[in-house]
């Protein structure tokens, strides 16, 4: 099968398409024949070297996937040969999406919805999972509440307003002038212009931040939170920071996201639903995973980047 390995970080000229062998699936665990995966700036940060996620090189990047069942390992009794599936599996561990076939944890996928393209189902789980994840698990968010999402046009923050929204949430968004009309299709009651505008001078206070940014946004974001409010951070904020939103009564949390069948099946019944949906601005190929790379990292892409194998 092919792979897509790095011996060294560095530039996207470090990833190299490669022959490997199909790996085996232990007990418990599922062969999946991956139709598609997606780069995330997770997989950039490792690959340069600016994340050591992983260790030190050589490994596989990928973490999202979606694909059918090859071949079901011993004590496996939920999935068939045949089955499409979706997930984030064995994050933050070493899943190696970037390559033909993947062995994964039978516990860690869930099947894809009806109607949902290999593409849409690739690019939904890691970013599906952290905005589910920061906003239901760790935010508790509640239909009437007041959420202020970040970088609403990025692949968590166009997921985020979604899931809001089908919380019952009132969304404030922030995005960059060419984004603004995008985050707005998606049902976002307001969209700020951070370019423009400082959203802290026009932001009416909120109950909940998701902050995938940090620097000066965090205490910026802290200061239009209410009393008890949370901001939930993809990234770890100035300690200082921290000690001073709790000293005024408000609240942070570091998130890192999780593989969960049960939340990626929460995400699919949106799906169903017609709440939910994840826009997928470019598609690649494996052996054009070197350009993909490059996309996610120039930023200007809407929602996600894809690769179809």
């Amino acid at each position: 099968m092919k792979i897509v390995q790095q011996q060294t970080v560095g530039d996207v000229d470090v990833l190299e398409l490669v022959q490997s062998q199909v790996p085996t699936p232990a007990a418990g665990e599922l062969l999946v024949r991956i139709a598609a995966t997606s780069v995330n700036p997770v997989d950039t940060a490792v690959r340069a070297g600016a994340f050591p996620l992983l260790g030190a090189p050589p490994f596989v990047l990928g973490w999202d996937l979606a694909g059918t069942v090859e071949q079901v390992g011993d004590g496996v009794e939920n999935w068939s040969v045949g089955d499409r599936v979706f997930g984030m599996p064995l994050f933050p561990q070493q899943a190696a999406t970037n390559a033909e076939y993947a062995v994964v944890p039978a516990a860690e996928v869930a099947t894809v919805p009806d109607g949902m393209s290999d593409e849409q189902a690739a690019a939904l789980p890691l970013v599906g999972l952290t905005a589910w994840q920061a906003l239901v698990h760790t935010a508790k968010l509640q239909a009437g509440q007041r959420v202020l999402i970040h970088a609403a046009g990025g692949g968590v923050g166009h997921v985020a307003v979604q899931i809001a929204k089908a919380l019952g949430a009132y969304v404030i968004a922030t995005a960059s002038e060419s984004k603004i009309g995008f985050v707005r299709s998606l049902g976002a009651d307001e969209v700020i212009d951070y370019r423009a505008q400082r959203f802290e001078d026009v932001v009416a206070p909120v109950d909940v931040v998701l902050d995938p940014l940090v620097g000066d946004i965090t205490p910026r974001s802290a200061s239009v939170l209410v009393d008890g409010g949370i901001i939930t951070s993809l990234l770890d904020p100035d300690p200082g920071v921290v000690d001073q939103l709790i000293a005024a009564g408000k609240r942070f949390e570091r998130i890192g996201v999780s593989p969960s069948a049960a939340d990626l099946t929460s995400l699919a019944e949106l799906v169903t639903a017609g709440t939910l949906s994840v826009t997928v601005s470019a598609t690649f190929s494996l052996d054009e995973i070197a350009a993909a790379h490059t996309a996610v990292e120039t930023g200007s892409t809407l929602g996600k980047v894809v690769v179809t194998i």
